[in-house]
């Protein structure tokens, strides 16, 4: 798999993990993996959050 093709914010992994090694599904590629071919980043939905800001998935 060519690197232009990965997604930037998960590097190809479909999960992304924060400070505490929660792991959850990249938002921006949807958990496949690879950059989004329609659309824009900024037009997919937020992420909700727990009362300590850890990602619900």
């Amino acid at each position: 798999m060519t690197q232009d093709k990965l997604c930037l914010a998960c590097n190809g992994d479909g999960l992304l993990i924060d400070d505490e090694e929660w792991r959850y599904t990249c938002r921006i590629c949807g958990g496949s993996g690879f950059q989004p071919q329609h659309g824009r980043v900024y037009d997919r939905q937020t992420i909700e959050v727990d009362g300590q800001n850890r990602c619900m998935d």
